[in-house]
């Protein structure tokens, strides 16, 4: 009898080691994942409306840069339920010391860090918010796609297909386009200065965003690595508690310095919709971000940073149709150029994944058939 040896058996352990993670991709593609679709869901139903009810509030009257920062993060507590629900949760199934937070200490360093840039971030982003269109800025916010992916192939490591490059290329043609056009939606009251500075301002951000996004994948992969945890969506939650509470802290700071508390009672009465609709307005604002918020962390956990980017671009027609709906904005010519690319952009990288994902697919059968009954593992001479 002929027995194969340790040596001999190892590459063969390595080989269906290899069919089981191919087949587990292929049960779960981007699209079956369903905590990947509720993340969707969460960034569908908060950027459709986030970014209108913010523009809402300069339109009547509001004028609280800072503020409309802390918006976009303050509403982090209603996190707090979900997460005890888990721990608690969690606590009755264990049968040893449960920790409060699944996070490390260090993945909640990084999160604080993350948290205060994402306050910068968020501020430049109402800046812009102030002197464009809703749908000049969607467009504008859209060029994150470009940074998230340099980013992302310098700090993670992304690999990129033909289809990826594409859709990177053809998002940035588009915000080129309105470039070009710049000047000619600017809003009434709005100087040509405010108009540029604005524009500056929201590629900042974009800019800025496109960096924290690869950085919290890069967090997130850096903190499993060492803990070998499963991916969960408490962690998910987790991360958003300590990004946004950080981002919030650094908003009010500037609230503070800038004087807002004193100033926005007498703003509220003023408001063009009136003292309720004011504070009605703010608290939906803060709902709608935070609910994109946690469903971009998601998509990130379960999927990467390109990929919340690319789902973050293809909202940006549903803006636009909401901003032409709401607010009456001029849709011009370049405008719908820019939006027919960024949904091609789109097309073309969802299309590249399908393609990736069927490839791998198929690989993952070959190697299961390589490794069928009719090869075993003991001869007989």
């Amino acid at each position: 009898m002929e027995v194969e040896t340790a040596a001999q058996t190892q590459p063969r352990e390595q080989q269906q080691l290899t069919s089981a993670a191919g087949a587990d991709v292929a049960a779960k593609p981007l699209h079956r994942n369903p905590r990947l679709v509720l993340s969707f869901i969460l960034m569908v139903v908060g950027w459709a409306c986030a970014p209108l009810l913010l523009r809402d509030y300069f339109v009547h009257g509001g004028n609280r840069k800072w503020l409309s920062s802390l918006l976009q993060t303050a509403g982090w507590p209603i996190l707090i339920p979900p997460l005890i629900a888990s721990y608690f949760s969690r606590r009755r199934r264990s049968t040893t010391t449960t920790p409060v937070f699944l996070m490390s200490i260090r993945l909640g360093a990084a999160c604080v860090v993350l948290g205060i840039t994402v306050g910068l971030d968020n501020y430049l982003y109402a800046y812009g918010m102030a002197s464009l269109p809703v749908s000049t800025s969607s467009i504008l916010m859209a060029t994150q796609l470009a940074f998230t992916a340099g980013f992302a192939l310098l700090l993670v490591r992304q690999r990129f297909t033909a289809f990826s490059v594409n859709a990177v290329l053809l998002l940035s043609i588009g915000a080129a386009m309105l470039g070009v056009n710049g000047g000619g939606d600017r809003p009434a009251g709005v100087t040509r200065t405010e108009y540029y500075m604005g524009f500056g301002m929201t590629l900042g951000a974009a800019a800025l965003y496109g960096l924290i996004l690869p950085l919290i994948e890069l967090s997130q992969a850096a903190h499993l690595a060492r803990t070998g945890s499963a991916v969960t969506y408490t962690l998910c939650m987790e991360m958003q508690l300590f990004i946004g509470s950080s981002a919030t802290v650094f908003s009010l700071i500037g609230m503070i310095v800038n004087n807002d508390f004193h100033v926005i009672p007498r703003e509220a009465q003023e408001f063009g919709l009136g003292k309720t609709s004011y504070y009605a307005l703010l608290v939906g604002s803060t709902l709608m971000y935070q609910l994109f918020s946690l469903g971009m962390n998601g998509a990130i956990i379960y999927g990467s940073a390109l990929l919340g980017g690319v789902i973050m671009t293809v909202l940006i027609p549903v803006t636009e149709v909401l901003a032409v709906l709401f607010f009456h904005e001029p849709f011009t010519g370049i405008k719908g150029i820019a939006v027919a690319l960024s949904v091609w952009g789109f097309v073309s990288y969802f299309y590249g994944e399908i393609r990736t994902h069927a490839e791998q697919s198929k690989k993952s059968s070959n190697i299961e058939q390589l490794d069928g009954p009719g090869d075993s593992s003991v001869h007989a001479v």
